[in-house]
């Protein structure tokens, strides 16, 4: 469940304000925080973080379930469709166990020859440090998951955030637009 928060920020005059905005953690100039998901099987850990460290660029792409219609039709198909995808390392991010994810990548035509890694986020601690969780515990997702989004790292820092609105939609996260 998504709720708001109320902080207190320091305005461009030094009066401080109140503020009611959504919670949210990652923002540019961040660091990817360092959590294990796996990869293909629960023996195949991967920190997140020290991946994207040394690389000049990486793409998160969190997604709010594998085998979802808009992931795989729309979503993943159109980073694997891309023109620079091959010369830019990416990382799809699920609340999935690994089986499902790598299930998921099989499944989808071009997946594997892309070089886009399907990460599981089993127990969510990822997307929740990114804060970029919404829970559904009454709907089609059933719990804790990943707000579709897309970040953009560079030598290891954000640079640049996509985040849908509604939370599943496809369309400010699509790779034209971040890519």
């Amino acid at each position: 469940m998504s709720f708001l928060r109320t902080t207190l920020r320091q305005s461009s005059r030094g009066i401080r304000q109140f503020h009611s905005t959504p919670a949210r953690f990652i923002a540019v100039g961040d660091a990817i925080p360092a959590v294990e998901l796996k990869e293909d099987s629960p023996g195949n850990v991967v920190d997140i973080a020290s991946e994207v460290a040394g690389l000049k660029k990486a793409v998160i792409v969190g997604v709010p379930a594998a085998f979802s219609p808009a992931c795989s039709a729309t979503h993943v198909p159109g980073y694997i469709a891309h023109k620079d995808i091959k010369s830019t390392p990416t990382y799809v991010i699920a609340v999935n166990d690994p089986f499902v994810m790598k299930a998921w990548k099989e499944s989808i035509p071009g997946a594997k020859e892309s070089g886009i890694r399907f990460l599981a986020d089993g127990t969510g601690d990822f997307a929740k440090k990114m804060g970029m969780t919404f829970e559904k515990s009454v709907g089609i997702f059933g719990n804790l998951r990943n707000k579709r989004y897309a970040v953009v790292v560079e030598n290891g820092k954000v640079s640049k955030v996509f985040e849908e609105g509604d939370n599943t939609g496809v369309n400010d996260t699509v790779a034209e637009k971040v890519l």
